[in-house]
């Protein structure tokens, strides 16, 4: 019987479950989502995100093994997301995994969240996509990463503030879209003309492989609110406007990213960039990337379905167990990243 392994995701407020064989086949991929217990508040709310993983992880991991037509009998190893996500909720997917690691007598395999955005690149690459420049970029982090191996990263630069992810769920609020806000900016500014508003783009010209996102959804506010202070009443917020300031925030955004990947591949003399988390699904950002393609960079994207947080990712755990990189049953969850 073909070796296959369960990994479980909860680092944020997706409860996933996946069973994957050793040629990185997934067999099923299971995600119990949330977005609307948090949409009300605009946000994760990290304490009711851990009690929802409570509530999901049990029948979510049932339902992976169902749909794989697998039992627990089956199973090779147990691989966790262990880093970095929020600490609640890192805690459930962790304890699950323990506990199934020891019933079974299986190996626990300890993944970086991070690090399976990107290898999810090789996934749908089907061959080898290392070494490569690395961007995560997603709901909470927005990171580059010199990726030497598929499982060797050094981080590059992050977000000295804001992820770019985050300022689009922040920037929608501001503009009355609901939670989110990815994938609603995204649809409105089709409507809207990118050059209607000439947001900062931090950065974009400096040598430090840094992004900053909080200066361009100031300006945002300032723009479909109007000045502090000011006695001009703010302009009206038809919905024109609200596509345009979309559009504009939008190309801003995604400008930022792709120059920024530039900058890293040249620093780093690569030719291969891999693309990852949940952002990467932004159309407008996928088009800018083929500007990076035209000019001979090989571009690996994660597919559409391995941008937002899932376990099937969790294919990386593969190569921890051919390396004999084993977890204890110690080991603790690492809730926060690092900064360059």
């Amino acid at each position: 019987m073909q070796p296959v392994l369960l990994a479980i995701e909860s680092s944020c407020d997706e409860t996933a479950a996946a069973i994957i064989d050793d040629q990185l086949q997934v067999l099923s991929s299971v995600i119990a989502s949330q977005d609307d217990l948090h949409q009300q508040f605009g946000g994760v709310v990290p304490e009711i995100a851990s009690r929802a993983h409570v509530r999901n992880i049990l029948p979510v991991i049932d339902e992976a093994l169902k749909r794989a037509g697998k039992s627990l009998e089956d199973l090779t190893a147990i691989a966790v997301m262990t880093q970095p996500g929020l600490v609640g909720s890192l805690l459930v997917g962790l304890t699950a995994a323990k506990t199934l690691s020891l019933l079974l007598d299986i190996p626990l395999l300890a993944v970086n969240h991070i690090e399976a955005h990107l290898y999810a690149c090789r996934m749908a690459a089907g061959s080898e996509v290392f070494p490569a420049i690395g961007l995560v970029v997603s709901g909470g982090h927005t990171n580059l990463y010199d990726c030497r191996g598929a499982t060797d990263f050094e981080l590059l630069g992050s977000t000295i503030d804001d992820a770019a992810g985050e300022a689009f769920d922040k920037v929608a609020a501001l503009l009355g879209l609901p939670y989110p806000g990815g994938p609603e900016i995204q649809k409105i500014a089709e409507t809207g003309n990118p050059q209607a508003f000439n947001f900062p783009r931090s950065f974009i010209k400096d040598d430090r492989l840094a992004f900053s996102f909080s200066g361009i959804k100031t300006s945002v506010r300032y723009t479909a609110l109007g000045q502090p202070g000011s006695r001009e009443p703010a302009p009206e917020l038809t919905p024109q406007r609200v596509a345009d300031i979309a559009a504009s925030f939008q190309e801003a955004v995604a400008e930022v990213l792709v120059a920024k990947c530039r900058q890293a591949l040249k620093q780093r003399g690569r030719t291969s960039l891999c693309i990852g988390g949940g952002v990467a699904a932004n159309r407008r950002f996928r088009e800018e990337l083929e500007q990076l393609t035209a000019s001979g960079i090989e571009v690996h994207t994660a597919p559409m379905n391995l941008c937002t947080d899932n376990a099937a990712m969790g294919a990386i755990a593969w190569e921890l167990y051919r390396a004999g990189t084993f977890s204890e049953l110690d080991i603790d969850v690492v809730p926060g990243l690092v900064r360059a």
